[in-house]
């Protein structure tokens, strides 16, 4: 087949101070390189974007490097394989990469993964089946240690990692399960179609209250997906040898000042409470048992989830800012068409 020529692809274009701008990103042509040995070209057809991103646009150390200014950005996609150079890839093999943001992407064929249509539909392996997925199976199992009996609480409950951290604790025996969110109507839908025990509207008063009439025995696990106040609240709520899983902070990645909460981490004292940060690239050995499992649930109807897709690779920016703005229920997905 004939390879196109071009392809679009974002560049972050000026560091953001606070929360990002449109005008700092720009849509550019790019040309489609073909695939040397080892390598294949591939068509993306659907693109992720997710909350850490924000942090890998400011020029600082973390766990990942930061976007590179004027060169395209990257993250998650699956698409299909229009061209290959590797053994064991062929033109139609649908893949899962990392090289999202763009339309045609050409990589070393050991850095994609093959993904099935026929099990899920694609998208489910940037969400629920994917990145965000492994990270509430592993986020409450194994760092947070959850055991049946557990009271646990989510913070941003009806996102991607969120909804499903709830469901998986409800799935194995937690006795009470409780999310926040940012609207009515995502509550309505933690406590109907996931079977949250109960959840608040985080913007309806102070958390600590909120949490205390949700919880009114307390919490044993925190899956904190927010920082600030909730972490505040969960602190006070948490039972003795009570566990954090930390796996991202939200209310602070756009502020331009320190947080002012939590104030009482000298509770983490007397209660003898863990807390613990986590990055889902450390629990890839979990990813084989997470799909069985989930698979499972899925196919089951037990376990529930929602995407919001964002057509047009010309609305990846406003997908990636209306995300951090909560305007998505579950995975937010840019899918291209055509």
């Amino acid at each position: 087949m004939t390879l196109p020529a071009t392809g679009r692809e974002w560049h972050l274009t000026a560091r953001p101070q606070g929360w990002p701008e449109p005008g700092g990103f720009a849509l550019r042509e790019a040309p489609v390189r073909a695939p040397r040995a080892g390598q294949i070209l591939v068509r993306n057809l659907h693109l992720s974007v997710d909350p850490y991103m924000r942090g890998r646009m400011d020029d600082v150390k973390s766990y990942a490097p930061p976007f590179e200014l004027d060169r395209p950005m990257g993250g998650g996609a699956v698409g299909v394989v229009v061209a290959s150079e590797a053994e064991g890839f062929a033109p139609g093999d649908h893949v899962l990469h990392g090289l999202g943001w763009r339309e045609y992407a050409t990589l070393d064929a050991e850095h994609a993964a093959k993904v099935s249509a026929g099990l899920a539909p694609l998208t489910t392996y940037l969400g629920v089946l994917g990145m965000p997925g492994l990270t509430a199976y592993a986020g409450l199992l194994e760092v947070a240690s959850f055991k049946e009996g557990d009271a646990v609480f989510v913070s941003g409950a009806a996102g991607a990692v969120g909804s499903q951290v709830g469901q998986i604790a409800r799935l194995k025996g937690a006795s009470r399960v409780v999310g926040s969110a940012g609207s009515d109507e995502k509550v309505a839908l933690l406590t109907g179609e996931y079977g949250f025990d109960a959840a608040f509207n985080y913007r309806n008063g102070p958390v600590a209250r909120q949490l205390e009439e949700a919880a009114p025995d307390g919490i044993d696990v925190y899956f904190d997906n927010v920082g600030g106040e909730h972490l505040e609240a969960a602190i006070g709520s948490l039972r003795t040898h009570g566990r954090v899983a930390v796996c991202g902070m939200i209310a602070q990645y756009n502020a331009t000042e320190p947080p002012a909460a939590p104030r009482n981490l000298a509770m983490v004292i007397g209660k003898r409470l863990r807390i613990q940060g986590m990055l889902v690239g450390d629990h890839s050995d979990l990813r084989p048992r997470f799909v069985e499992e989930v698979s499972a649930w899925i196919r089951s109807g037990e376990l529930k989830y929602h995407e919001t897709v964002v057509h047009g690779i010309e609305n990846a920016v406003d997908a990636f800012l209306g995300m951090l703005r909560g305007q998505n229920v579950g995975k937010m997905v840019v899918s291209l068409d055509g």
